[in-house]
């Protein structure tokens, strides 16, 4: 079937426009790592994957151009419909969701591949070779693994899955699980043409392998679950841009893979653990997750009293976390904040690096309510301050400030950085209730004689502060 230009023409322009399309990714993924141009970076990235869908109507021989519009029409519209009305909260499991979506299509690829190995050319000749063969296994083995475990953090997120999974020899079993999916598709890639029956058993193991992997992981684990899936997605992708011989797919793949791997590194360092720490412990759940020595009792206090004595400080630290999320209660405390400014108080914000449920997730609330960027310090930057600290405002976060991370060896959390909200003069803690964090781990931090909790919804109390603060003149 003939394309839309002359070959010769479509080819000059695939080339051109790929060399453009891979120059906009690297832009728009630089811009991306400051919050001053993560804007314009997103866009930068998006034209050039707009550029790069609308090529791939000009190669040649291409057709079925009504159904890949409709395809175009409809994953756009869903996307553009579900971004608009997506809560803020509920962010990360969106990004779950679309990072398996993303897995997905590359498996997509990879299985129309295999599905055509299936049948016997006439002259015997196979399909592909033996490299590009192993090229379109892996990417279908990582994008089906990446996509059934999105699904399932999402799920877990979402709160439709309401705990982890976990039975005796469980590891095991996974081990088994992934040995038979690998045995398999090398099997596929040695015979060249493959059954029928191969192919669905490959995909059916990966998949059961991706539910079997992430339904043990607690909830404080899943922003590096999500990102080690986003790491493989990109590397599907990237597989599978080979095997189109796709140079858009292997670039945009590629940058997305060694970003998530990049991202799931850092993530797991701030939480002084290994990746097949996360994977495979089991943090979180059960006995091990239990806090010991706790003393002290919980010293509750009116959120009138607690905004007097924001009022007469001289510097506020705030710590938000995933409660103030859950509450929406970002434009509240940044209203609160800007009252404190305007009496002459200094205020910043401390963002851990896993606070919240994905990476990034308490800084975009922020940005949301309007926050300065000057204002936002990561860990690293602020973590000294605490200490000349006269208030650090805890809001919804737990396991972030959770002291025994530096002096209980027997803690899953010890060695984890932490911020040390501690050390500041006086803890103010916006708490719903006396509830413990996603690891199940007590909170040394509220059992302080310097730290008192405010018990009720973040929007609430803080508005309580508000009026307080007015009040104190």
């Amino acid at each position: 079937m003939p394309g839309l230009l002359p070959e010769n023409v479509a080819t000059l322009a695939i080339d051109f426009s790929y060399l453009l399309v891979a120059f906009l990714f690297i832009m728009g993924l630089k811009a991306m790592s400051s919050p001053v141009t993560a804007r314009r970076g997103i866009v930068v990235a998006g034209i050039g994957m707009l550029i790069g869908t609308l090529m791939s109507f000009l190669y040649p021989g291409m057709g079925n151009f009504a159904l890949m519009l409709a395809a175009i029409a409809i994953g756009g519209g869903l996307a553009w419909w579900s971004g608009r009305i997506v809560a803020m909260t509920d962010m990360p499991q969106m990004i779950a969701l679309y990072n398996g979506m993303g897995g997905g299509a590359a498996a997509a690829i990879a299985a129309v591949e295999l599905l055509r190995m299936t049948s016997v050319p006439a002259d015997g000749a196979v399909h592909h070779g033996p490299v590009v063969t192993a090229l379109a296994a892996a990417g279908a083995f990582i994008g089906v693994v990446s996509f059934s475990g999105s699904l399932i953090a999402f799920g877990k997120l979402q709160g439709l899955i309401k705990r982890s999974f976990r039975f005796a020899g469980q590891q095991a079993a996974n081990l088994l699980i992934a040995a038979a999916t690998l045995a398999l598709g090398g099997w596929i890639v040695v015979s060249g043409h493959p059954t029928l029956e191969m192919v669905i058993g490959f995909f059916g193991l990966a998949l059961l392998l991706g539910v079997t992997m992430t339904l043990p992981i607690g909830g404080a684990d899943m922003p590096v679950v999500i990102s080690l899936y986003n790491a493989f997605t990109g590397l599907a992708v990237a597989f599978e841009g080979f095997v189109l011989e796709n140079a858009a797919m292997i670039i945009a793949g590629i940058v997305v893979g060694s970003a998530g791997t990049l991202l799931t590194q850092l993530m797991a360092k701030a939480m002084n653990r290994s990746l097949g720490n996360v994977l495979f412990s089991g943090f979180g759940e059960g006995p091990a997750a239990e806090a010991s020595g706790v003393t002290g009792a919980l010293k509750p206090i009116e959120p009138s009293d607690a905004g007097v004595m924001m009022a007469f400080a001289q510097k506020v630290l705030v710590v938000p976390g995933y409660g103030m999320a859950v509450a929406q209660a970002q434009h509240k405390v940044w209203e609160l904040c800007q009252l404190l400014i305007d009496k002459g108080v200094m205020v910043r914000f401390a963002i851990h690096p896993v606070a919240g449920r994905m990476p990034g997730h308490m800084n975009v609330l922020l940005a949301e309510a309007g926050v300065p960027y000057d204002l936002i310090s990561d860990l690293d930057e602020i973590n000294a301050e605490f200490e000349t600290a006269d208030v650090a405002l805890v809001i919804g976060a737990n396991d972030v400030v959770n002291p025994v991370a530096r002096t209980d060896k027997s803690s899953p959390i010890y060695g984890m950085p932490i911020l040390n909200a501690d050390k500041s003069r006086n803890v103010l803690v916006i708490k719903r209730g006396q509830g413990a964090g996603f690891s199940g781990i007590e909170n040394h931090l509220f059992y302080l004689d310097n730290t008192r909790m405010v018990y009720g919804d973040a929007q609430k109390v803080a508005a309580e502060l508000i009026h307080a603060v007015k009040a104190a003149g």
